[in-house]
């Protein structure tokens, strides 16, 4: 019975070794299967609960396909080939890839290396007879007119980050996110140096050598790009919203859902999220170099916001259908030169362009200077000015659809038309003025022209600095040339309009160098503006400040540079003092000490010899030609 019971046990052990093979041979054969041709049907005769294998096989495919091979520590039964979706960076309108320079990293990562499925020898051999029939087969059937062999390198593939998924080997679903239509051939996983018919083309596979590190099975997200990375990818670039290349100025000018938040002194420029945020600031005030100046100049900033951020842009208590023009009328303003120089000129300048439809918005708002300058504000703009500070007290919220933050300066007292957005020159600023403050000359008076008037020398007085001493002696000497003389003698506080009518009824003007020189601007075209030079070797600047502007504005200009006995310099210092010997030299001490010393440290008696020569060539200037 001990026998029978081992025969018994012996023979239902054979019958289990042999159900084994049978079995075994079943898997080796489905996954010979598997493994050389991936679009057989044989999966419809296997289950109709496999049949979502097949189903992407019909689906156009829109990427390749890597064939990772896991881990060669990973525990049997999980030795399968996982696919990897091989997105391509999406291209132009025509599917043109863009170029890429070497190293270049930024959206792509790279496929190093090929790896393939592990198999026994007799598995390998039998595949390989198998293939060369194959081969042999689609060779024949496939040799079309065009058709090359492709040598495919799986390190040349580029694969989007985002679009790396590990996926058993039978699938070949699309990655959802790739959007480009690619040709429907893709790359299918093959061992090193194999040649396969693929989509009606050869293909060969070269592999590089395999890594520790490339032998590892990808997991899911294991190279997606990190948010911030993707984000900073996706932003579409927008045009700087400031320009910081001018000497002068710095100006910032943009267009779009513009708010200006008062009490922030910000203009908030809401844009989509997927804009490149700019944050800038600057001071409306063009003396961008002087740092006393600017110092007295609020800070503007001018940024991007998107309409989803924390916190969220201002909300609009006030909108606006015209464009706002931002400046300061602080710095040195409250001196006529700079007046004109740092803000009416470049005010002109930059909204002439908008015809007087125009909101202009100020900083450092003075009420007199705002009634001093009604007339000309009023003809620049149709619009109230709006106080930049008063608006913050009260919390508003202003919005536009276009901004321009500071003014666009040039040379002192000076349009270049080169350098003008619309074109302009000193004489149109100089002809607004006129019409603006209604002044009735264009053209100065000719002698003998039959009504018998003189050319009128008007010069202006000075009270407290670079007095001209001998003030009657001069007016006494331009009337035996054949002037009807005047001193003008205007104050800082009168109105615009009445020194303008003073001015405007003059031919010639002479002063000493210094602010009430800006008043030439009132005198009618080609009359004559004599300036008179103190002593220190100050010509630069004179020339710099007012001679050039003279010219520009179409007047005849006079420089007359005073000697050292006409200086009251010489009852200061020693004959042999650098003072006198080498005045220039003394610049270099700063600017503080040239005011104090050569502008404000001396008063002025002419030599009445000379001055009769500038008379004389004055005089010349109003012969009727």
């Amino acid at each position: 019975m001990k026998q029978q019971g081992l025969g018994g046990v012996r023979f239902e052990s054979q019958r289990f070794r042999l159900l084994s093979i049978v079995v075994g041979c079943f898997l080796i054969s489905v996954t010979f299967l598997l493994s050389t041709r991936p679009e057989a049907t044989v999966f419809d005769t296997l289950s109709p609960k496999m049949a979502w294998l097949e189903e992407p096989r019909s689906t156009p495919a829109t990427s390749a396909i890597k064939t990772v091979k896991s881990s060669s520590s990973s525990p049997r039964g999980l030795g399968r080939d996982f696919l990897v979706d091989v997105a391509p960076k999406l291209g132009d309108a025509h599917g043109r890839q863009p170029e890429q320079s070497a190293g270049e990293k930024t959206d792509t990562e790279w496929v190093k290396d090929t790896v393939i499925i592990q198999e026994s020898s007799a598995v390998a051999a039998e595949r390989a007879e198998q293939e060369e029939a194959e081969q042999g087969h689609g060779a024949g059937e496939d040799a079309t007119p065009g058709a090359t062999e492709e040598v495919v390198r799986d390190d040349a593939v580029p694969i989007t980050a985002a679009a790396i998924t590990a996926r058993p080997a039978v699938e070949t679903t699309p990655t959802p996110t790739t959007t480009t239509r690619h040709d429907q051939d893709q790359l299918l996983p093959m061992p090193e140096g194999e040649t396969r018919k693929v989509g009606g083309r050869m293909m060969k596979l070269q592999a590089e050598p395999e890594t520790t590190e490339q032998q590892q099975l990808p997991t899911p997200g294991r190279f997606e790009t990190p948010e911030p990375e993707r984000a900073a990818r996706d932003q579409q670039p927008l045009p700087p919203l400031c320009d910081f290349s001018d000497r002068r100025s710095d100006v910032c000018d943009f267009t779009g859902d513009i708010r200006m938040d008062a009490n922030a002194s910000s203009f908030v420029v809401v844009v989509d999220a997927a804009t490149a945020a700019q944050s800038h600031k600057v001071r409306p005030y063009p003396r961008k170099g002087d740092q006393t100046c600017m110092g007295r100049v609020p800070e503007i900033t001018v940024r991007t916001t998107s309409s989803s951020s924390t916190p969220p842009p201002p909300q609009c208590t006030r909108t606006h259908s015209v464009p706002a023009v931002t400046f300061s009328i602080g710095g040195y303003t409250g001196n006529i030169f700079h007046d004109f120089s740092d803000v009416l000129v470049p005010l002109y300048n930059t909204v002439h362009r908008y015809r007087g439809d125009v909101q202009l918005v100020m900083a450092n708002v003075a009420p007199w200077w705002l009634v001093k300058y009604d007339k000309l504000l009023r003809e620049l703009s149709r619009h109230a000015p709006l106080d930049l500070a008063a608006a913050a007290a009260k919390g508003e919220t202003h919005c536009f659809r276009h901004a321009v933050v500071s003014l666009r300066a040039h040379r002192e007292l000076i349009i270049e038309r080169n350098r003008s957005p619309d074109g302009l020159a000193t004489p149109d600023f100089t002809r607004f003025i006129r019409r603006a403050l209604s002044l009735p000359r264009d053209a100065p008076t000719r002698l003998a022209d039959g009504t018998g008037r003189k050319p009128r020398l008007l010069i202006i007085a000075r009270h407290r600095t670079r007095i001209l001493l001998n003030l009657g002696d001069m007016m006494r000497v331009a009337e035996e040339a054949g002037f009807e003389a005047a001193v003008s003698e205007s104050d800082v506080g009168d109105s615009i309009s009445r020194v303008g009518a003073e001015i405007n009824s003059a031919d010639v003007l002479l002063g000493v160098h210094g602010a009430g020189l800006t008043n030439m601007m009132f005198l009618a075209p080609g009359a004559t503006m004599v300036q008179v030079v103190p002593w220190g070797g100050l010509q630069w600047i004179a020339r710099m400040d007012y001679g050039d502007p003279a010219e520009a504005m179409g007047l005849r200009y006079v420089q007359y540079e005073i000697g050292v006995e006409e200086s009251s310099l010489k009852d200061k210092y020693p004959r042999g003092h650098k003072i006198f010997t080498d005045p220039t030299s003394l610049h270099k001490k700063g600017f503080g000490f040239m005011r104090r010393t050569l502008m404000d440290g001396q008063n002025i008696t002419l030599d009445l010899g000379r001055f009769r020569g500038v008379l004389q060539q004055a005089l010349g200037n109003y012969l009727v030609q």
